[in-house]
């Protein structure tokens, strides 16, 4: 079997957190208090260092969008990628997107992020698939709740098993590229294993192992 590519979007395609600019949007626009910030900057610091409790921080940030209409937060996630997401595309990440598709592999996007951001990174990168974080929604509009497995730490493994089964690919022969110690398990479990950037535990990591270290802040 074939193998395919896989790409983390924050801090990876991306050379910032998009979570912490959707924030800066809606503190922009009056819809999170000094309170709200302080809690997402805790989440944020223990998302790097790996420590994150993403169950229990999902849920609450959902809270926010329980009974919202989904096809507003795609329309919102739409203008804000346009207008403040892509001055961050990483500039050295199209070459290297571009390698894997004249090799004939498949580039997928494996990433914590929202299925609007994602699709958003989907329709710029031009890639062939997303395997990302859901949000039940039901009658149109949010419950509150995440979608399972969480698309986070081993959940990630989870999904990309999943998703080569069905394609028809083999994760021994494929690629991942992430800058976050919390990606371990799907850099453990691909043959080809490239670290972006990496956060301090990830770099040393890398360098024990011998894994890539690449700088895609330039073209």
């Amino acid at each position: 079997m074939a193998g395919a590519a896989f790409f983390d979007l924050d801090g990876t395609l991306l050379t910032a957190n998009s979570a912490r600019l959707w924030v800066r949007r809606e503190r922009r626009l009056g819809n999170v208090t000094r309170l709200d910030l302080l809690r997402v900057g805790a989440w944020l610091l223990g998302y790097h260092l790996g420590f994150l409790d993403m169950d229990a921080a999902l849920r609450q940030a959902l809270q926010r969008l329980k009974g919202q209409r989904e096809d507003e937060i795609r329309a919102q996630t739409r203008a804000w990628w346009l207008a403040e997401v892509r001055p961050y595309i990483a500039p050295g990440a199209r070459k290297v997107l571009d390698e894997h598709k004249q090799r004939g592999e498949p580039l997928v996007l494996l990433t914590s992020s929202s299925r609007y951001a994602s699709a958003m990174a989907r329709e710029e990168f031009g890639l062939d698939d997303v395997l990302c974080q859901g949000y039940e929604v039901r009658d149109g509009a949010f419950t509150g709740e995440p979608e399972f497995p969480l698309c986070y730490g081993p959940g990630k493994v989870t999904l990309a098993e999943g998703w080569a089964k069905a394609h028809g690919v083999d994760l021994a022969e494929s690629a991942f590229y992430s800058d976050s110690t919390t990606d371990l398990p799907m850099l453990e479990r691909v043959g080809r294993p490239f670290t972006v950037g990496p956060d301090p535990r990830l770099r040393r990591t890398a360098q024990k192992r011998g894994w890539p270290i690449l700088d895609w802040s330039k073209a």
